[in-house]
């Protein structure tokens, strides 16, 4: 649930190893922010007599997590020391007299509204806030991030030499580090805002269940079920990193756990290793864009749409499996293609032991599902399900349970998840706060709808393009945060679903993953697989292809996401099964039933292309093309398929034949 921050900006790195009296301290303060989180969701005014007003609330996350991040992350990564320097020190301990000062006046803040007309005094401490949390921005998403948001937060500063088409209105140094520091939509906007009221009892129940053993039990049941197929290994990878992804919420935290199995055994059945790299990248990414429990991304967009999580985690179902399925039709595919088989059944961990050893996990599971759906209580659920997890492990795991320790390296592991995501959440919202103190996005998006023309397809591909780019930089929670507040409007303005259009903003900022040239989770992949990480990550582009064209899909066809009929549902979803199959069939050059398509031939590189352009047209919505409706895109890739399958199955029987004789 961390949002990958720290891995998007180096996968090696992380926080150090804390020396015991800094160790303690970081504990202490994690231990806090769990208590003031509770205190605030539950009404229970144990802490101070009553429940905090949410400004001082926010204010007292953000300094204790601020702290965290100066104690536990080096000013850079060559100096990894245990020993808290004395500079660290002294920025963790401003850090909670700066929030400090803020919490003890966050009803003069918001009685007399400091933030536009603030005291000198406040104008200081504003000044303050806004370096301490682009330094740890900087400390948590690394250097791109920190440029960028350090560019976005002056922007006030500089707008009005700006051309005319992105200029906005200017504001002084000291009204904009007031802003920043103490309005409602800078670093107190609603990224930190569903931190606080939402994103940390989901980070606590993804942390519990990864320190409770839920790994090894999906890992061990993925293996159980479908290790003995063909291509068995590498159908787990799919299986177990896309449970294991949408628990983590993180993509290289995921490749890097059940990589470190999947790889290995695809790579043993003959799997060659860049491919077996590939498809764990591509496992991974897709894991945080599964429901129930996705990344943080997911509960910012609720926010921003003002609905229930639940009716995003509702919404991502039929994406993230289509997603999925593309995926295991193309190692089905390869796996035939390769007469490759399955793992053998001395190899294989037994179901039945397996079940008996981890069915709480699912119980667990059942539960948060059911508060989240059902109950549509979405803020208690993880409350409720990580205490339950806790003690059922307690009392039925002797392999996972917890003693002192244990404890201590599943708060150690909160401390890091808490800091970095704050940090990174913080420093995101001064750029929407920069944007909207000088009111440039409401302009912007009239200056795109007149650059598209009013095209929805050219608007979509400009937000593929920026959300791809800006995904290399930044993390996706940054990049959908920027194309939300910029581009969203304008895509709902000419016509689109907004639902489907958050999501199409949120699936583009994953991308980079497997996008070279950055491609971080193929890089961590190829690490473990010991493959050229620039050809890996190609490899991951290939085999996750499917997924540069779903969003455009469900943009175009809300049903996809559930914003339509149901008889709408199930004719768009059927359409892009048999679309996405031969996708995923044409990509690999196989096809179940008919064997290898046109091997050896010169030619096969274009009849492969044809089948490719004939599945698109059988997924594609016909609202894309205008006069057409899904009958004629059907017909006319039909026109296209049918021949060349059976002239390559005619081709297969002659060459049987042949080698027969």
């Amino acid at each position: 649930m961390n949002d990958h921050a720290q891995e998007e900006a180096q996968f090696e790195a992380g926080p150090r190893s804390l020396a015991s009296m800094a160790r303690f301290l970081v504990r202490a303060a994690t231990v806090l922010i769990i208590v003031l989180a509770v205190n605030q969701t539950f009404n229970l005014g144990f802490l101070v007599g009553v429940t905090l007003m949410d400004m001082r609330f926010y204010y007292a996350i953000l300094g204790i997590a601020l702290a965290i991040v100066f104690l536990a992350y080096p000013l850079s990564q060559s100096r990894r020391q245990p020993h808290v320097p004395w500079y660290d020190w002294t920025l963790a301990t401003m850090s909670l007299l700066v929030c400090g000062y803020f919490f003890a006046h966050a009803m003069d803040i918001s009685l007399l509204g400091w933030e536009m007309a603030p005291p000198q005094t406040a104008v200081w401490v504003s000044f303050a806030l806004w370096g301490l949390v682009l330094e740890a921005g900087r400390r948590c998403g690394g250097w791109p991030l920190a440029a960028i948001v350090a560019v976005m937060s002056l922007f006030p500063l500089y707008t009005q030499f700006l051309p005319q088409a992105i200029s906005g209105f200017h504001s002084p140094a000291s009204f904009t580090a007031a802003y920043h520091a103490m309005g409602s939509e800078s670093i107190l906007g609603i990224p930190l805002r569903t931190f606080g009221n939402l994103i940390i009892g989901f980070i606590i129940f993804g942390a519990a269940l990864q320190h409770t053993g839920a790994g090894a039990f999906f890992m061990n049941l993925s293996f159980a079920l479908l290790g003995g197929v063909r291509g068995g290994p590498a159908k787990v990878a799919i299986f177990s990193s896309g449970l294991m992804g949408s628990m983590s919420g993180s993509v290289i935290t995921n490749v890097l756990t059940t990589g470190t199995m999947t790889i290995p055994a695809m790579k043993k059945i003959g799997i060659r290793g860049t491919f077996a790299a590939g498809v764990e990248t591509c496992a991974s990414t897709g894991g945080t864009l599964m429901p129930p429990v996705m990344g943080a991304t997911a509960f910012v967009m609720a926010s921003f749409l003002n609905v229930p999580y639940a009716e995003v985690a509702l919404a991502a179902v039929i994406p993230s499996f289509l997603y999925f399925f593309g995926l295991f039709m193309q190692i089905d595919a390869m796996a035939g293609k390769e007469r490759l088989t399955g793992m053998a059944k001395a190899d294989l961990p037994n179901l039945k032991q397996t079940f008996r050893e981890g069915w709480y996990y699912l119980l667990v599971f059942a539960v948060l599902i059911y508060m989240l759906l059902v109950m549509r209580r979405e803020a208690l659920a993880p409350y409720y399900a990580t205490p339950m997890l806790i003690v059922l492990n307690q009392l039925l795991s002797r392999k996972h349970r917890w003693g002192w320790a244990e404890l201590g390296k599943f708060i150690d592991t909160l401390a890091s998840l808490f800091a970095n995501l704050v940090a990174i959440l913080a420093a995101v919202g001064m750029i929407v706060g920069a944007l909207s103190m000088t009111g440039v996005a409401a302009t912007l998006v009239n200056d795109l709808l007149r650059l598209a023309d009013g095209s929805a397809l050219m608007l979509l591909a400009m937000g593929a393009a920026t959300g791809l780019i800006l995904g290399i930089g930044m993390t996706s929670t940054a990049a959908y945060i920027f194309l939300a507040i910029l581009l969203a409007p304008a895509l709902v303005q000419v016509g689109l679903n907004q639902m489907a259009v958050h999501m199409f903003i949120f699936y583009w900022g994953m991308l980079s993953f497997i996008t070279p040239p950055v491609a971080l989770g193929a890089f961590a992949a190829a690490s473990i697989a010991r493959t050229p990480p620039m050809k890996t990550g190609f490899e991951a582009m290939r085999i996750g292809s499917v997924i540069y064209l779903i969003p455009f899909f469900f943009a175009f066809q809300p049903a996809l996401v559930l914003q339509g009929t149901v008889q709408d549902t199930i004719i768009s979803v059927a359409l892009a099964l048999i679309g996405i199959a031969l996708f995923a069939w044409a990509v690999q050059g196989y096809v179940p039933g008919i064997g290898a398509l046109f091997p050896k031939r010169r030619y096969a590189w274009l009849l492969r292309l044809l089948l490719l352009i004939a599945a698109v047209l059988i997924a594609l919505p016909a609202t894309i093309v205008p006069g057409w409706s899904d009958f004629d895109l059907v017909l006319l890739a039909a026109a296209l398929s049918i021949p060349l399958l059976v002239f390559a199955a005619m081709q297969n029987r002659a060459e049987l034949r042949l080698a027969a004789q």
